[in-house]
Protein backbone atom coordinates (compact mmCIF):
# COMPACT_ATOMS: atom_id res chain seq x y z
CA UNK A 1 0.00 0.00 0.00
CA UNK A 2 1.19 3.77 -1.22
CA UNK A 3 0.21 6.28 1.36
CA UNK A 4 -1.11 9.65 -0.71
CA UNK A 5 0.45 12.68 0.67
CA UNK A 6 -0.16 16.31 0.47
CA UNK A 7 2.32 18.67 1.61
CA UNK A 8 1.83 22.40 -0.23
CA UNK A 9 5.42 22.51 -0.15
CA UNK A 10 5.42 25.43 -2.64
CA UNK A 11 3.76 27.27 -0.87
CA UNK A 12 6.13 27.47 2.28
CA UNK A 13 9.07 28.02 -0.20
CA UNK A 14 7.31 30.86 -1.28
CA UNK A 15 7.64 32.56 2.09
CA UNK A 16 11.07 32.58 2.02
CA UNK A 17 14.10 34.18 0.87
CA UNK A 18 15.08 32.90 -2.47
CA UNK A 19 18.47 32.13 -1.76
CA UNK A 20 17.10 30.28 0.47
CA UNK A 21 14.25 28.42 -1.32
CA UNK A 22 16.71 27.67 -4.00
CA UNK A 23 19.13 26.09 -1.49
CA UNK A 24 16.26 23.30 -0.35
CA UNK A 25 14.95 23.01 -3.95
CA UNK A 26 18.89 21.67 -4.60
CA UNK A 27 18.86 18.88 -1.81
CA UNK A 28 17.38 15.57 -3.62
CA UNK A 29 15.02 13.85 -1.65
CA UNK A 30 12.74 17.76 -0.64
CA UNK A 31 9.99 15.59 -0.07
CA UNK A 32 11.30 14.63 3.19
CA UNK A 33 11.95 17.80 4.61
CA UNK A 34 10.66 18.53 7.92
CA UNK A 35 11.45 22.16 9.15
CA UNK A 36 13.51 25.37 8.12
CA UNK A 37 15.16 27.04 11.06
CA UNK A 38 16.32 30.99 10.34
CA UNK A 39 18.01 32.63 13.49
CA UNK A 40 18.77 35.72 13.74
CA UNK A 41 22.92 36.28 12.90
CA UNK A 42 22.71 32.40 12.56
CA UNK A 43 22.94 30.74 9.13
CA UNK A 44 20.00 29.05 8.22
CA UNK A 45 19.14 25.22 8.69
CA UNK A 46 17.23 22.36 6.71
CA UNK A 47 16.07 19.16 9.13
CA UNK A 48 15.30 16.79 6.73
CA UNK A 49 14.20 13.44 8.04
CA UNK A 50 18.04 11.88 8.21
CA UNK A 51 19.79 14.39 8.40
CA UNK A 52 20.95 18.62 8.62
CA UNK A 53 22.06 20.61 5.90
CA UNK A 54 23.15 24.23 6.28
CA UNK A 55 21.42 26.16 3.29
CA UNK A 56 24.14 28.78 3.28
CA UNK A 57 27.46 30.53 4.91
CA UNK A 58 25.68 33.70 5.11
CA UNK A 59 23.92 34.75 8.46
CA UNK A 60 20.32 35.54 8.80
CA UNK A 61 19.37 38.87 8.89
CA UNK A 62 16.96 41.07 10.17
CA UNK A 63 15.31 41.87 6.79
CA UNK A 64 14.89 38.26 5.96
CA UNK A 65 13.47 37.02 9.61
CA UNK A 66 10.71 40.39 8.25
CA UNK A 67 10.13 38.95 4.71
CA UNK A 68 8.54 35.73 6.25
CA UNK A 69 6.69 36.82 9.02
CA UNK A 70 5.41 39.68 6.19
CA UNK A 71 4.15 36.62 3.91
CA UNK A 72 2.59 34.42 6.56
CA UNK A 73 -0.40 34.20 9.07
CA UNK A 74 -0.32 36.36 12.46
CA UNK A 75 1.32 35.08 15.44
CA UNK A 76 -1.32 34.38 18.17
CA UNK A 77 -0.07 34.42 21.95
CA UNK A 78 1.29 30.83 21.82
CA UNK A 79 3.79 32.42 19.33
CA UNK A 80 2.41 30.20 16.48
CA UNK A 81 0.83 30.91 12.77
CA UNK A 82 0.62 29.70 9.99
CA UNK A 83 0.07 29.78 5.54
CA UNK A 84 -3.53 29.53 4.70
CA UNK A 85 -5.51 26.98 3.22
CA UNK A 86 -2.25 24.85 4.49
CA UNK A 87 -0.79 22.61 7.54
CA UNK A 88 2.44 24.36 7.73
CA UNK A 89 3.44 25.46 11.08
CA UNK A 90 5.42 28.66 11.94
CA UNK A 91 6.87 28.86 15.52
CA UNK A 92 8.84 32.35 16.53
CA UNK A 93 11.07 33.02 19.27
CA UNK A 94 11.35 36.87 20.53
CA UNK A 95 13.57 38.56 22.42
CA UNK A 96 12.60 40.69 25.67
CA UNK A 97 11.31 43.53 24.00
CA UNK A 98 9.14 41.31 21.94
CA UNK A 99 11.14 41.55 18.47
CA UNK A 100 11.60 38.05 16.66
CA UNK A 101 14.69 36.92 16.12
CA UNK A 102 14.02 33.02 15.24
CA UNK A 103 11.94 31.23 12.89
CA UNK A 104 11.10 27.53 12.66
CA UNK A 105 8.94 26.55 9.40
CA UNK A 106 7.56 23.10 10.20
CA UNK A 107 6.12 21.58 7.13
CA UNK A 108 2.62 20.19 7.79
CA UNK A 109 1.66 17.11 5.66
CA UNK A 110 -1.55 15.28 5.14
CA UNK A 111 -1.18 11.47 4.29
CA UNK A 112 -4.37 9.71 3.06
CA UNK A 113 -4.06 6.00 3.88
CA UNK A 114 -2.73 5.83 7.55
CA UNK A 115 -5.95 5.39 9.36
CA UNK A 116 -6.21 1.40 8.40
CA UNK A 117 -3.87 0.21 10.90
CA UNK A 118 -6.61 1.19 13.92
CA UNK A 119 -9.69 1.88 11.47
CA UNK A 120 -11.22 -0.98 13.64
CA UNK A 121 -10.87 0.97 17.05
CA UNK A 122 -12.27 4.05 15.67
CA UNK A 123 -15.13 2.98 14.35
CA UNK A 124 -15.72 0.95 17.73
CA UNK A 125 -16.87 4.27 19.23
CA UNK A 126 -14.40 4.30 21.79
CA UNK A 127 -12.45 7.06 23.47
CA UNK A 128 -8.81 6.59 22.23
CA UNK A 129 -5.81 8.65 23.10
CA UNK A 130 -2.71 8.91 21.21
CA UNK A 131 0.45 8.72 22.88
CA UNK A 132 3.85 9.50 21.61
CA UNK A 133 6.97 11.62 21.38
CA UNK A 134 7.09 14.79 19.61
CA UNK A 135 6.98 14.57 15.50
CA UNK A 136 6.10 10.82 15.82
CA UNK A 137 3.46 11.44 13.82
CA UNK A 138 0.31 11.72 16.48
CA UNK A 139 -1.10 14.43 14.50
CA UNK A 140 -1.13 12.96 11.09
CA UNK A 141 -2.90 9.97 12.51
CA UNK A 142 -5.43 12.49 14.28
CA UNK A 143 -6.06 14.32 11.50
CA UNK A 144 -6.94 11.49 8.68
CA UNK A 145 -8.90 9.96 11.98
CA UNK A 146 -11.18 12.99 11.47
CA UNK A 147 -11.36 12.72 7.79
CA UNK A 148 -12.53 9.25 8.29
CA UNK A 149 -14.67 9.51 11.15
CA UNK A 150 -16.40 12.44 9.66
CA UNK A 151 -17.76 10.02 6.31
CA UNK A 152 -20.46 8.58 8.82
CA UNK A 153 -20.76 10.61 11.63
CA UNK A 154 -20.51 14.20 13.54
CA UNK A 155 -17.25 15.32 14.06
CA UNK A 156 -16.19 18.87 15.58
CA UNK A 157 -12.15 19.43 16.00
CA UNK A 158 -10.79 21.13 18.72
CA UNK A 159 -8.01 23.32 16.69
CA UNK A 160 -5.47 25.00 19.50
CA UNK A 161 -3.18 25.86 17.14
CA UNK A 162 -4.28 25.47 13.76
CA UNK A 163 -2.04 22.02 13.22
CA UNK A 164 -5.17 19.86 12.83
CA UNK A 165 -6.96 22.21 10.29
CA UNK A 166 -4.16 24.45 8.72
CA UNK A 167 -4.41 28.23 9.14
CA UNK A 168 -7.09 30.80 8.21
CA UNK A 169 -11.37 30.43 8.07
CA UNK A 170 -11.61 27.73 6.07
CA UNK A 171 -10.11 24.70 7.68
CA UNK A 172 -8.17 21.91 5.03
CA UNK A 173 -9.44 19.51 3.23
CA UNK A 174 -7.88 16.75 5.17
CA UNK A 175 -9.73 16.60 7.78
CA UNK A 176 -12.68 16.16 5.20
CA UNK A 177 -16.36 17.00 6.40
CA UNK A 178 -15.50 17.57 9.76
CA UNK A 179 -16.50 20.99 11.25
CA UNK A 180 -13.45 22.92 13.23
CA UNK A 181 -13.91 25.18 16.28
CA UNK A 182 -10.25 27.20 16.53
CA UNK A 183 -9.43 28.66 19.90
CA UNK A 184 -8.26 31.94 20.78
CA UNK A 185 -5.75 31.44 22.76
CA UNK A 186 -4.21 28.22 24.53
CA UNK A 187 -5.29 28.34 27.98
CA UNK A 188 -8.89 28.71 26.49
CA UNK A 189 -8.96 24.97 25.26
CA UNK A 190 -10.80 23.04 27.39
CA UNK A 191 -13.99 25.76 27.68
CA UNK A 192 -13.95 25.50 23.71
CA UNK A 193 -13.68 21.47 24.44
CA UNK A 194 -17.00 21.76 26.65
CA UNK A 195 -18.41 24.41 24.07
CA UNK A 196 -18.04 21.88 21.28
CA UNK A 197 -20.55 19.60 23.49
CA UNK A 198 -23.11 22.18 24.69
CA UNK A 199 -23.32 23.90 21.53
CA UNK A 200 -23.07 21.49 18.45
CA UNK A 201 -23.90 18.26 19.36
CA UNK A 202 -21.01 16.19 18.11
CA UNK A 203 -20.73 12.39 18.04
CA UNK A 204 -17.08 12.71 18.22
CA UNK A 205 -14.89 15.11 19.43
CA UNK A 206 -11.05 15.71 18.04
CA UNK A 207 -8.42 17.16 20.20
CA UNK A 208 -4.80 17.73 19.82
CA UNK A 209 -1.93 17.78 22.64
CA UNK A 210 -4.18 16.99 26.05
CA UNK A 211 -1.63 18.81 28.33
CA UNK A 212 -3.31 20.70 31.23
CA UNK A 213 -5.19 19.75 34.17
CA UNK A 214 -8.44 21.71 32.98
CA UNK A 215 -8.41 20.03 29.64
CA UNK A 216 -8.01 16.20 31.17
CA UNK A 217 -10.98 17.59 33.65
CA UNK A 218 -12.69 18.61 30.15
CA UNK A 219 -12.24 15.49 28.35
CA UNK A 220 -13.59 13.32 31.27
CA UNK A 221 -17.20 15.47 31.15
CA UNK A 222 -16.86 15.07 27.49
CA UNK A 223 -16.30 11.22 27.82
CA UNK A 224 -19.13 11.16 30.31
CA UNK A 225 -21.60 12.70 28.08
CA UNK A 226 -21.69 9.81 26.10
CA UNK A 227 -19.33 11.55 23.23
CA UNK A 228 -16.43 9.85 21.33
CA UNK A 229 -13.58 10.97 22.18
CA UNK A 230 -10.01 10.98 20.30
CA UNK A 231 -7.33 12.84 21.03
CA UNK A 232 -3.24 13.06 21.75
CA UNK A 233 -1.12 13.61 24.56
CA UNK A 234 2.51 13.41 24.45
CA UNK A 235 4.19 10.65 26.36
CA UNK A 236 6.50 7.50 25.18
CA UNK A 237 3.79 5.28 27.33
CA UNK A 238 1.58 4.15 29.33
CA UNK A 239 3.55 3.80 32.32
CA UNK A 240 4.80 6.81 31.11
CA UNK A 241 1.73 8.86 31.43
CA UNK A 242 0.38 7.42 34.69
CA UNK A 243 3.32 8.87 36.57
CA UNK A 244 2.47 12.33 35.16
CA UNK A 245 0.40 14.14 37.97
CA UNK A 246 -1.15 16.36 35.16
CA UNK A 247 -2.45 14.11 32.90
CA UNK A 248 -2.81 10.69 34.88
CA UNK A 249 -6.77 11.68 35.27
CA UNK A 250 -6.90 10.53 31.36
CA UNK A 251 -5.98 7.17 32.42
CA UNK A 252 -7.99 6.88 36.09
CA UNK A 253 -5.48 8.73 38.18
CA UNK A 254 -3.49 6.99 41.42
CA UNK A 255 -4.65 7.14 44.68
CA UNK A 256 -2.72 6.07 47.90
CA UNK A 257 -5.18 3.55 49.64
CA UNK A 258 -4.61 1.89 53.22
CA UNK A 259 -5.66 -1.61 53.54
CA UNK A 260 -7.04 -3.56 56.46
CA UNK A 261 -4.70 -5.55 58.44
CA UNK A 262 -6.57 -8.91 57.05
CA UNK A 263 -6.41 -7.50 53.05
CA UNK A 264 -2.58 -6.53 53.64
CA UNK A 265 -1.73 -10.00 54.64
CA UNK A 266 -3.30 -11.37 52.16
CA UNK A 267 -1.84 -9.16 49.43
CA UNK A 268 1.28 -9.93 50.96
CA UNK A 269 1.69 -6.51 50.63
CA UNK A 270 2.32 -2.95 52.99
CA UNK A 271 -0.95 -1.33 54.39
CA UNK A 272 -0.49 1.28 52.13
CA UNK A 273 -0.59 0.95 48.65
CA UNK A 274 -1.59 2.62 44.94
CA UNK A 275 -4.98 1.95 43.27
CA UNK A 276 -6.92 4.22 40.67
CA UNK A 277 -8.88 6.77 41.51
CA UNK A 278 -11.41 6.86 39.13
CA UNK A 279 -12.66 4.90 35.83
CA UNK A 280 -10.28 5.94 32.83
CA UNK A 281 -11.55 8.90 30.60
CA UNK A 282 -10.34 7.09 27.61
CA UNK A 283 -10.97 3.22 26.88
CA UNK A 284 -8.16 2.65 24.26
CA UNK A 285 -4.39 4.08 24.65
CA UNK A 286 -2.14 3.75 21.27
CA UNK A 287 1.62 4.30 22.48
CA UNK A 288 3.21 5.84 18.68
CA UNK A 289 6.55 4.05 18.35
CA UNK A 290 6.70 5.45 14.81
CA UNK A 291 4.69 6.13 11.64
CA UNK A 292 4.49 2.05 10.99
CA UNK A 293 4.25 0.58 14.25
CA UNK A 294 1.86 0.73 17.11
CA UNK A 295 0.81 -0.93 20.56
CA UNK A 296 -3.06 -0.83 21.72
CA UNK A 297 -4.17 -1.04 25.33
CA UNK A 298 -7.58 -2.45 23.97
CA UNK A 299 -8.60 -2.25 28.21
CA UNK A 300 -6.52 0.65 29.95
CA UNK A 301 -8.16 -0.38 33.29
CA UNK A 302 -6.88 -3.74 33.43
CA UNK A 303 -3.25 -2.38 32.16
CA UNK A 304 -3.32 0.21 35.06
CA UNK A 305 -4.53 -2.01 37.45
CA UNK A 306 -1.96 -4.23 36.54
CA UNK A 307 0.79 -1.55 36.31
CA UNK A 308 -0.23 -0.37 39.94
CA UNK A 309 -0.06 -4.26 40.84
CA UNK A 310 3.50 -4.72 39.61
CA UNK A 311 2.30 -6.53 36.84
CA UNK A 312 2.34 -6.33 33.18
CA UNK A 313 -0.88 -6.37 30.94
CA UNK A 314 0.77 -6.48 27.41
CA UNK A 315 -0.43 -4.31 24.64
CA UNK A 316 -1.19 -5.42 20.90
CA UNK A 317 1.06 -5.17 18.94
CA UNK A 318 0.29 -3.57 15.32
CA UNK A 319 2.55 -2.94 12.54
CA UNK A 320 3.10 -2.73 8.63
CA UNK A 321 4.83 -5.38 6.78
CA UNK A 322 7.57 -5.07 3.65
CA UNK A 323 3.91 -5.52 1.32
CA UNK A 324 2.10 -2.56 3.36
CA UNK A 325 0.05 -5.07 5.35
CA UNK A 326 -1.05 -4.72 8.68
CA UNK A 327 0.05 -7.30 10.66
CA UNK A 328 -1.91 -8.01 14.69
CA UNK A 329 0.14 -9.60 17.51
CA UNK A 330 0.01 -10.01 21.15
CA UNK A 331 3.19 -8.85 23.08
CA UNK A 332 4.91 -11.83 25.43
CA UNK A 333 3.85 -10.97 29.28
CA UNK A 334 6.94 -9.14 31.20
CA UNK A 335 7.10 -9.24 35.24
CA UNK A 336 7.35 -5.64 35.99
CA UNK A 337 8.38 -6.42 39.61
CA UNK A 338 11.54 -5.94 41.26
CA UNK A 339 13.74 -9.36 41.44
CA UNK A 340 13.49 -9.01 45.26
CA UNK A 341 9.65 -8.75 45.03
CA UNK A 342 8.45 -11.42 42.45
CA UNK A 343 8.32 -14.81 41.94
CA UNK A 344 11.78 -15.74 40.28
CA UNK A 345 12.28 -18.75 37.88
CA UNK A 346 15.59 -20.37 37.94
CA UNK A 347 14.86 -22.05 34.44
CA UNK A 348 12.53 -19.97 32.03
CA UNK A 349 10.08 -22.36 30.95
CA UNK A 350 6.90 -20.50 29.37
CA UNK A 351 4.14 -23.04 28.53
CA UNK A 352 2.56 -22.28 24.82
CA UNK A 353 -0.52 -23.72 27.26
CA UNK A 354 -1.01 -24.44 30.81
CA UNK A 355 -0.89 -28.21 31.45
CA UNK A 356 -4.07 -29.93 32.34
CA UNK A 357 -2.68 -30.56 35.83
CA UNK A 358 0.30 -28.85 37.26
CA UNK A 359 2.25 -31.38 39.80
CA UNK A 360 4.22 -29.38 42.19
CA UNK A 361 6.91 -30.28 44.77
CA UNK A 362 7.35 -28.09 47.20
CA UNK A 363 10.00 -27.06 49.36
CA UNK A 364 10.07 -25.09 52.69
CA UNK A 365 6.15 -23.87 51.69
CA UNK A 366 3.03 -24.28 53.64
CA UNK A 367 1.63 -26.76 51.81
CA UNK A 368 -1.61 -26.09 53.12
CA UNK A 369 -1.82 -22.33 51.80
CA UNK A 370 -0.61 -23.60 48.64
CA UNK A 371 -3.74 -25.87 47.99
CA UNK A 372 -5.87 -23.15 49.05
CA UNK A 373 -4.03 -20.59 46.40
CA UNK A 374 -4.38 -23.35 43.76
CA UNK A 375 -8.24 -23.40 44.89
CA UNK A 376 -8.80 -19.84 44.93
CA UNK A 377 -7.23 -19.52 41.49
CA UNK A 378 -9.85 -22.76 40.69
CA UNK A 379 -6.17 -24.12 38.95
CA UNK A 380 -5.71 -28.41 38.82
CA UNK A 381 -2.63 -28.16 41.10
CA UNK A 382 -1.34 -31.23 42.82
CA UNK A 383 1.18 -31.63 45.32
CA UNK A 384 3.97 -34.30 45.41
CA UNK A 385 6.79 -35.86 47.27
CA UNK A 386 8.06 -37.37 44.98
CA UNK A 387 10.61 -35.05 42.96
CA UNK A 388 10.86 -37.38 40.04
CA UNK A 389 6.89 -37.03 39.56
CA UNK A 390 6.86 -32.98 40.08
CA UNK A 391 6.32 -30.98 36.90
CA UNK A 392 7.83 -27.79 39.28
CA UNK A 393 9.07 -27.09 42.43
CA UNK A 394 8.33 -24.34 44.45
CA UNK A 395 10.37 -22.87 47.12
CA UNK A 396 11.41 -20.07 49.47
CA UNK A 397 13.89 -17.16 48.45
CA UNK A 398 16.37 -18.19 51.69
CA UNK A 399 16.26 -22.14 50.71
CA UNK A 400 17.27 -21.55 46.89
CA UNK A 401 20.38 -19.42 47.69
CA UNK A 402 20.97 -22.39 50.25
CA UNK A 403 20.94 -24.93 47.46
CA UNK A 404 20.00 -28.04 49.21
CA UNK A 405 20.12 -31.47 47.54
CA UNK A 406 16.36 -31.44 46.29
CA UNK A 407 17.21 -27.87 44.36
CA UNK A 408 20.43 -28.69 42.72
CA UNK A 409 18.57 -32.18 41.84
CA UNK A 410 15.66 -30.20 40.18
CA UNK A 411 18.40 -27.69 38.18
CA UNK A 412 20.15 -31.01 37.35
CA UNK A 413 16.82 -32.35 35.96
CA UNK A 414 15.66 -29.09 34.37
CA UNK A 415 12.63 -29.01 36.45
CA UNK A 416 11.58 -25.02 36.27
CA UNK A 417 12.00 -23.72 39.69
CA UNK A 418 9.79 -21.26 41.27
CA UNK A 419 11.61 -18.84 44.21
CA UNK A 420 8.58 -16.95 46.48
CA UNK A 421 8.96 -14.17 48.19
CA UNK A 422 7.63 -14.63 51.22
CA UNK A 423 5.30 -17.73 52.43
CA UNK A 424 1.97 -15.98 51.67
CA UNK A 425 -1.24 -17.33 49.72
CA UNK A 426 -1.20 -14.18 47.77
CA UNK A 427 3.03 -15.02 46.51
CA UNK A 428 1.70 -18.47 45.69
CA UNK A 429 -1.15 -17.10 44.05
CA UNK A 430 0.97 -14.78 41.86
CA UNK A 431 3.08 -17.31 41.12
CA UNK A 432 0.81 -19.84 40.16
CA UNK A 433 -1.06 -17.39 37.84
CA UNK A 434 2.31 -16.48 35.98
CA UNK A 435 2.75 -20.05 35.19
CA UNK A 436 -1.00 -20.52 34.19
CA UNK A 437 -0.80 -17.21 32.18
CA UNK A 438 -3.69 -15.77 34.20
CA UNK A 439 -3.73 -12.12 34.98
CA UNK A 440 -3.63 -11.56 38.79
CA UNK A 441 -5.34 -8.30 38.42
CA UNK A 442 -8.45 -9.99 36.82
CA UNK A 443 -8.44 -12.06 39.69
CA UNK A 444 -8.05 -10.18 42.88
CA UNK A 445 -11.38 -9.48 44.66
CA UNK A 446 -10.42 -5.86 45.41
CA UNK A 447 -10.13 -5.14 41.52
CA UNK A 448 -13.46 -6.82 41.05
CA UNK A 449 -15.10 -5.30 43.30
CA UNK A 450 -14.19 -2.14 42.02
CA UNK A 451 -14.88 -2.97 38.37
CA UNK A 452 -18.62 -4.08 39.22
CA UNK A 453 -18.35 -0.81 41.02
CA UNK A 454 -17.57 1.08 37.58
CA UNK A 455 -19.84 -1.00 35.45
CA UNK A 456 -23.09 -0.39 38.22
CA UNK A 457 -22.05 3.54 38.06
CA UNK A 458 -22.00 3.29 33.97
CA UNK A 459 -25.54 1.81 34.16
CA UNK A 460 -26.93 4.29 36.39
CA UNK A 461 -25.42 7.29 34.48
CA UNK A 462 -27.07 5.57 31.08
CA UNK A 463 -30.44 5.30 32.50
CA UNK A 464 -31.21 2.82 35.43
CA UNK A 465 -32.71 3.63 38.27
CA UNK A 466 -30.55 1.99 40.95
CA UNK A 467 -28.04 -1.01 40.82
CA UNK A 468 -27.56 -2.85 43.64
CA UNK A 469 -23.63 -4.49 44.00
CA UNK A 470 -22.28 -7.60 45.41
CA UNK A 471 -22.18 -7.79 49.06
CA UNK A 472 -18.61 -6.82 50.08
CA UNK A 473 -17.16 -6.05 53.79
CA UNK A 474 -17.17 -2.96 55.43
CA UNK A 475 -13.97 -1.25 53.56
CA UNK A 476 -14.66 -2.07 50.12
CA UNK A 477 -18.02 -0.70 50.74
CA UNK A 478 -16.41 2.66 51.80
CA UNK A 479 -14.68 2.88 48.37
CA UNK A 480 -17.86 1.93 46.74
CA UNK A 481 -19.27 5.09 48.17
CA UNK A 482 -16.66 7.03 47.45
CA UNK A 483 -16.51 6.37 43.80
CA UNK A 484 -20.29 6.51 43.59
CA UNK A 485 -19.64 10.31 45.00
CA UNK A 486 -16.60 11.15 42.52
CA UNK A 487 -19.82 10.27 39.78
CA UNK A 488 -22.16 12.83 41.66
CA UNK A 489 -24.42 10.02 42.57
CA UNK A 490 -26.04 8.88 45.68
CA UNK A 491 -25.61 5.27 47.17
CA UNK A 492 -26.27 3.94 50.44
CA UNK A 493 -25.95 0.46 52.06
CA UNK A 494 -28.34 -2.24 52.80
CA UNK A 495 -28.82 -5.76 54.81
CA UNK A 496 -26.63 -6.97 57.64
CA UNK A 497 -22.91 -8.47 57.64
CA UNK A 498 -22.04 -10.82 55.66
CA UNK A 499 -24.66 -9.80 53.26
CA UNK A 500 -24.54 -6.27 53.59
CA UNK A 501 -24.26 -4.12 50.23
CA UNK A 502 -24.27 -1.38 48.46
CA UNK A 503 -26.86 0.13 45.78
CA UNK A 504 -26.35 3.25 43.79
CA UNK A 505 -29.25 5.34 42.65
CA UNK A 506 -29.91 7.72 39.19
CA UNK A 507 -30.78 10.63 41.88
CA UNK A 508 -27.77 13.15 41.15
CA UNK A 509 -26.24 14.63 44.57
CA UNK A 510 -26.79 18.19 44.58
Amino acid sequence: MRNNITDDLDALLRVLPLEITEAIRKENGAEDLLEVVLDLGRVPEARFLNREVILSEREVTREEIDFVVDRIGEFTTDNRAGIERTLHRISCIRNRRGDIVGLTLRVGRAVYGTIDIIRDLLESEQSILLLGKPGVGKTTLLREAARVLAEKKRVVVVDTSNEIGGDGDIPHPAIGRARRMQVARPEYQHEVMIEAVENHMPEVIIIDEIGRQLEASAARTIAERGVQLVGTAHGNSLDNLLQNPTLSDLVGGIQAVTLSDEEARRRGTQKTVLERKAPPTFDVVIEIKDWQHLAVHHDVRASVDALLRGRSHPPEIRYRDETGEVQIEQAAAVPLLKPEEAPLRSTPKPASAPPRELRVYAYGIGKNRLRQASQNLHLPVTLTDDLREADSVMTLKNYYRRRPQPINEAERRGVPIYVLRSNTVSQMESCLADIYGLDVAELDPMAIALRETEDAIRKVLSGLKSVDLAPRNSYVRRLQHQMAREANLVSHSYGKDPRRHVRIFATQRQ
